[in-house]
């Protein structure tokens, strides 16, 4: 019988509370926990073995396992295990994970792909059974995780034990009312603009002007490439991947349709330590792209306190069905914060190795600089 987790209050739990939910059975990882696996307020969940190859993604729905939907869907297996396997473009994989759950009644859970796999266009999402949408895991709920993995531009090679996918716990209400946020960005000033647009969350523009990049404004994703091993950080070079685009001058950018682009936000942004935030789409009627695959944002980043000097938000944009212009300071996203169980014993850039403190433009960890 698993220990009873005891926490009090609500928000999002830090790194030493997914410690515990661990110990007491909430989290069952097949395998020990890696170094860096918990985040100060998220956990790096791993691929297992083997992925299957399945026709189409799918939601199981409220009656019926992933398992039983693989067994319908699949078809064939790929082994994960030794040196991996490679994951080709326009293909649909869903791998078992090696870590299951159990939750407490009062803790629920949602998934994002990490920082690294959105710049890599790599479309991940996880699926926990009987449920009804991706990435989103109900109090209370007992069973495996998979993910569905679809790389859209670059084949990767993966392996048992890579991370693609990170997961939050979080009890009870725990997002910011609009009185609430006003008032965090008055003591901490969340965001470095003057004219701040609080509605709904901490608006982020695109910023096309060049000035923070010496006239770069973002990459795009050249096609036929070779392919990334995920877990090689600093392996490849930008231009046989990338194609590096400058600044117009009338501060504009035509997205092409089904192409892939790394660009920056307009403003630095920061997360207090007692607080996390997660990119969410601004709105899907005001343009044809996609913004920001990876919408984690953990405590610490971009804070001076933890080495940050307010940091760009990294956006990864990909086009629809038509060619479209973004404008230089367009709002692309909103940051939504939420606030913390309690304050997490590391930050994020504070001394855990995170890729992305006090960034600008940035490319993937798996690119030299």
């Amino acid at each position: 019988m698993a220990q009873a987790f005891n926490a009090n209050g609500s928000g999002i739990l830090p790194d030493r509370s997914i410690l515990a939910l661990t110990k007491a059975s909430h989290v069952r990882p097949s395998a020990p926990y890696v170094e860096g696996q918990v985040q100060p307020a998220s956990l790096d969940l791993r691929l297992g073995p083997v992925a299957y190859r399945v026709r189409a993604s799918f939601l199981p729905g409220p009656q019926a396992s992933v398992e039983k939907r693989i067994e319908a869907l699949r078809l064939h297996a790929v082994d994960l295990t030794g040196n991996g396997a490679v994951l080709e473009t326009g293909c649909v994989y869903i791998v078992p994970l090696m870590e299951s759950l159990a939750l407490p009644a009062d803790i629920s859970a949602t998934a994002n792909p990490k920082s690294s796999t959105g710049r890599l266009d790599v479309f991940t999402r996880v699926i926990a059974d009987r449920s009804r949408g991706f990435d989103q895991v109900a109090a209370g709920y007992e069973g495996p995780l998979y993910a569905e993995i679809s790389p859209r531009t670059f084949p990767v090679l993966v392996r048992q034990g890579s991370r693609l996918s990170q997961i939050r716990f979080r009890r009870g209400e725990t997002a910011l009312d609009a009185v609430q946020l006003r008032a965090l960005h008055a003591r901490e000033r969340l965001v470095d603009a003057d004219d701040a647009d609080l509605t709904h969350g901490v608006a982020v523009g695109v910023d096309l002007s060049g000035n923070f990049a010496g006239g770069l404004i973002g990459y795009r994703a050249k096609r036929h490439t070779g392919l990334i091993d995920v877990d090689l950080r600093g392996g490849y070079d930008v231009g046989d991947f990338w194609e590096p685009m400058s600044a117009r001058s009338d501060n504009s950018l035509i997205l092409d349709p089904n192409e892939f682009y790394i660009l920056a936000s307009k403003e630095a942004v920061q997360v207090p330590p007692d607080h996390a935030a997660e990119m969410v789409p601004f709105d899907p009627l005001v343009g044809e792209f996609r913004v920001h695959y990876a919408g984690f944002f953990d405590p610490g980043f971009g804070y001076a306190g933890a080495g940050g000097r307010g940091a760009r938000a990294v956006l990864e944009v990909r086009s629809r069905e038509v060619p479209f212009i973004l404008e230089h300071g367009q709002i692309v996203g909103r940051l939504i914060y939420e606030k913390m169980m309690a304050r997490p014993d590391t930050l994020y850039g504070q001394g855990i190795g995170s890729n992305y403190q006090a960034q600008g433009l940035k490319l993937s960890k798996h690119f030299r600089s």
